[in-house]
């Protein structure tokens, strides 16, 4: 194994940590019953680092299966193995079973239970040995053996570090591609402050490795349907100025969602165009869900200003410094006045 060479060591466990590598590969020595759970809504970190892990350990002899809360968008569906994941809101009984039966249960891009949603209590009541691989601050005690940085670009970035510490030379195409999506998905291509010199190298050697990069980011951003495209406008002419504030936030409506046919995944990455403004360093989107009787919010931010800390303070959310997402359970309309209140109650922070 790789982890008995020192040139290993000092190449790929320098960010990482040893024990945590150790531990795993004392763990995978025999073929066993495996299941990869990614949080609900997946999105390119979450299913790329599941993917990833589930060809390696097919490779390896393991009988793994990957298992999503629901749905993803429809731009991920290209992933190697994308249409042998099981979704519990599709086959229920089918997921209570693998998870009930599984010696080993992955939980990848996520760092609290909750975030599995209708998995949460399947998940705590299994025997199976439970593994955290995670990018995001505070995580729970829940699993027994865990890997957290919030500092790493991505979950997928952190499993190419753990695959690279175990077998060197174990990364095929497939698991390439899995792992460049989701690194280069979870950094704004490439653009977000936790893309290091680290990241670089790692998504460099992964285009030695087969992922097609141009292919990737074509599949991801460059085949948007007439109807996404048409809700990025209605989205845009919602766009509002916080006055004196670097902030802008935008908003969607169930009746807007409707009227432009609205699919999973279509406002993904909406946020992000409220930071193209000169002198913003605080988006928000906030987006009307009938049927979960909620208001889903995302946040990005440059510079100093953590949108973690005012998700979890204000909507009951929370992620990554410049990237967290939160939500309401008021109307759209008190929601705004809540995000303005809040807003005025840290005027001090910009």
């Amino acid at each position: 194994m790789c982890l008995e060479q020192t040139h290993c060591k000092i190449l790929y466990l320098s960010t990482m940590d040893i024990k945590f590598v150790s531990e795993l590969d004392k763990l995978l020595i025999k073929p066993k019953k495996i299941v990869i759970i990614p949080h609900r809504n997946p999105d390119g970190d979450a299913l790329g680092s599941s993917l990833a892990l589930k060809h390696y350990l097919e490779k390896k002899g393991h009988q793994p299966s990957v298992i999503s809360p629901n749905g993803y968008p429809n731009f991920l569906k290209f992933l190697p193995g994308e249409s042998e994941i099981l979704k519990y809101s599709l086959t229920p009984r089918d997921v209570r079973n693998k998870i009930y039966n599984a010696e080993i249960i992955f939980t990848l891009d996520f760092n609290a239970l909750t975030r599995a949603q209708d998995l949460t209590e399947i998940i705590k009541n299994s025997s199976g040995k439970k593994i955290m691989i995670d990018h995001h601050e505070s995580p729970e005690n829940y699993s027994d053996l865990q890997y957290s940085d919030p500092s790493m670009s991505s979950t997928c970035e952190m499993l190419y570090n753990v695959i690279k510490a175990l077998d060197s030379n174990s990364i095929t195409q497939k698991i390439a591609c899995c792992l460049y999506t989701g690194i280069m998905t979870d950094t704004g291509s490439f653009k977000y402050p936790s893309t290091t010199s680290e990241t670089h190298k790692a998504v460099a050697n992964l285009i030695e490795l087969g992922a097609d990069a141009s292919k990737i980011h074509q599949k991801i951003y460059d085949s948007s349907s007439f109807s996404r495209l048409k809700l990025l406008g209605v989205t845009l002419s919602n766009l509002v100025k916080i006055p004196k504030l670097p902030v802008v936030y935008m908003t969607l409506t169930q009746e807007e969602l409707n009227f432009c046919n609205f699919q999973k995944g279509d406002t993904e990455g909406f946020v992000n165009y409220g930071l193209n403004l000169d002198g913003i360093n605080f988006s928000c989107i906030m987006i009307e869900n009938e049927n979960d009787k909620k208001i889903k919010m995302s946040f990005r931010s440059q510079g100093k200003f953590s949108v973690n800390s005012f998700a979890r303070i204000y909507f009951n959310g929370g992620g990554h410094h410049n990237a967290a997402g939160g939500f309401s359970l008021d109307s759209l309309e008190n929601t705004i006045i809540k995000f303005k209140k809040a807003l005025d109650e840290i005027k001090k922070e910009f």
